[in-house]
């Protein structure tokens, strides 16, 4: 199978392309590289471009005679998209649009596209299914409902399948310790508490503890990153077999506090981590956990890796590497 990777060089899209190669796939990646890394590519080949660039597009699709693609090259950080919602409109709606059109010109109907828990907004129940409400509080989140809209309208017009997969925190590294989380600035727990371990930065900051959770910590819902490429496979597999247009959630189903994150991360280095403690932020909500049983039951989906150490140590592993200059 030739599969296009987009945004195959940065955390969740290198992970996929390794996964992908190893499944025996040719993948090319395509990245701009403004937030990835090209030695993070590790099959297949990488191209340097833009989705922006609609002649690189219909030159790629046109040599590559690709079965599907792969689409991680959104923008994610939810308090600039608050302050710089044009870049996202552009990026996330604009150039994804660029991209689809392309695929439709080719005939390659395939699509797997990275969306995200943040399109429900506030919780209105937990854990979160796929027939929650979907109502973004925030311009990130409106970006990528509105590629969920347009996929639906694409799917009726002109057949392209499309599978959503809404991630809720992505986490860990790679378990053979080659790839991991290389993002400037870094923004997720898991690789913050580790720097925090590992000296890499001076403590980690807390945003409440009086939230109605058992230790007053916000509770998330961590996937492992391994989990999730194994979900995009079997998504993929599906629209190979025929199926129709689908949206899963995905997550462990289990929430962790960061309070939690912060003791097991403890455990797992042996080591002191610093802790700041603060008040809460504007818009996070006490609970974000996935009830992911639709793409356990029609997907056949099963994480491999569900315990938070497990996924703590396979992060501790990368961080070590990075501490010591190799990654």
């Amino acid at each position: 199978m030739k599969v296009l990777v987009v945004g195959g060089a940065g955390y969740i899209g290198s992970h996929m392309v390794k996964r992908l190669g190893q499944l025996g796939c040719t993948v090319t990646t395509l990245d701009n590289l403004s937030s990835g890394h090209a030695d993070a590519v590790l099959a297949g080949e990488l191209v340097v471009g833009d989705i922006a660039d609609t002649a690189l597009l219909h030159s790629l699709f046109e040599r590559g005679r690709f079965d599907a693609v792969m689409h991680f090259a959104s923008f994610i950080q939810v308090g600039e998209s608050v302050q710089h919602p044009a870049k996202y409109y552009e990026n996330n709606v604009t150039n994804t649009l660029n991209l689809l059109n392309a695929m439709k010109a080719f005939g390659v109907l395939r699509f797997i596209f990275s969306s995200t828990a943040a399109t429900f907004g506030e919780p209105q129940y937990s854990p979160i299914d796929e027939a929650h409400p979907q109502r973004p509080i925030n311009p990130y989140g409106r970006t990528k409902l509105m590629v969920e809209q347009a996929l639906a309208d694409y799917d009726t017009a002109y057949g392209l399948k499309s599978v959503c997969l809404r991630y809720f925190n992505a986490a860990g590294a790679d378990p053979e310790g080659q790839l991991g989380e290389r993002h400037d600035p870094e923004t997720h727990l898991i690789p913050l508490v580790l720097q925090a371990a590992s000296g890499r930065r001076p403590n980690i900051s807390v945003f409440g503890t009086d939230y109605d959770t058992p230790d007053g910590t916000c509770i998330r819902d961590y996937i492992h990153i391994a989990d999730l490429c194994e979900a995009h496979w079997l998504a993929l597999q599906s629209l190979v077999a025929g199926q129709d247009s689908q949206a899963y959630n995905l997550g462990n189903g289990n929430g962790f506090s960061v309070q939690e994150v912060i003791d097991a991360a403890g455990r797992v280095t042996g080591r002191p981590i610093p802790v700041q403690y603060g008040a809460r932020r504007a818009g996070d909500p006490a609970r974000l956990v996935a009830d992911s049983r639709n793409a356990r039951e029609k997907l056949g989906w099963q994480p491999q890796f569900p315990d938070l150490e497990t996924i703590i140590g396979h992060a501790w592993q990368f961080e070590e590497k990075c501490r010591a200059g190799r990654g």
